[in-house]
């Protein structure tokens, strides 16, 4: 089979692999006594699936995953779904889980170093951005309480999820390539 007629089933089956991550990334969640959005691993595998799947691929495995929550299945944090969560508090970040995959897939396309580490960091960056706005449009909070809450508790334990991200974007990559076929880290 040529690698091209390899890369859209593999693609679609890793997607959904990633999709499959957040959901359980939801799972575990860790309330914070500073605001209403809680600690997940959900960010980690969005990111994750943007370095390792690129910008095609990645993307739709987040909005998979935030499909599957909008039409009401369980698999947003705290075990909640429905249309309504992308109105509330963690509405800005859900949104954030499939622009941070794109951007992440688009400067992780070559799988160095630096691109991964780059392309991890701006992910990561990216979904606290779009939860800051989330919260500041969506539900009125004034911007300075949006980045203590939704932001700034979230820094430390983001840094060290950045890293493993682009962790496994290095030591997975070549992996994902030799699946789906492709030499320029999109899947």
């Amino acid at each position: 089979m040529k690698s091209s007629q390899r890369g859209i089933p593999a693609g679609a089956a890793l997607a959904s692999l990633f999709a499959a991550l957040c959901c359980a990334g939801a799972y575990i969640s860790i309330p914070l006594p500073i605001g209403p959005v809680p600690l997940t691993l959900t960010n980690l595998f969005a990111v994750t699936g943007g370095l390792l799947l690129g910008p095609l691929w990645g993307p739709l495995a987040c909005l998979a995953y935030i499909a599957i929550g909008a039409l009401g299945f369980p698999v947003f944090s705290g075990g909640r779904g429905g249309l309504a969560h992308l109105a509330g508090p963690t509405g800005g970040y859900l949104v954030g889980y499939a622009v941070a995959a794109l951007a992440s897939g688009l400067l992780a396309r070559k799988r160095g170093a630096l691109a991964s580490a780059l392309g991890s960091a701006i992910g990561f960056a990216t979904i606290l951005a779009l939860g800051a706005v989330g919260l500041k449009v969506l539900n009125d909070i004034p911007w300075g309480k949006a980045i203590a809450a939704g932001v700034l508790p979230f820094l430390p334990g983001d840094a060290i999820k950045a890293a493993l991200a682009a962790v496994l974007c290095r030591r997975l990559g070549p992996f994902v390539d030799s699946l789906t076929g492709a030499r320029d880290g999109s899947a």
